[in-house]
């Protein structure tokens, strides 16, 4: 699996928007469980191994 990029758009709820800054997808939904604790909005994450951390 090829390592994305991305930026925590908006923050709603127990959900984040994530929008993809490596590739042309589309924004999408995702449980903040799933993600580090310490994001807020605008963060960069990485996605390597069907895991984020922080970029």
């Amino acid at each position: 699996m090829e390592t994305k990029y991305y930026t925590v758009s908006r923050i709603d709820g127990d959900y984040a928007w994530l929008t993809c800054t490596s590739a042309e997808e589309e924004p999408y939904f995702i449980a903040r469980a799933l993600l580090p604790m310490e994001i807020d909005e605008g963060s960069r994450l990485k996605l390597e191994n069907f895991q984020f951390e922080m970029a």
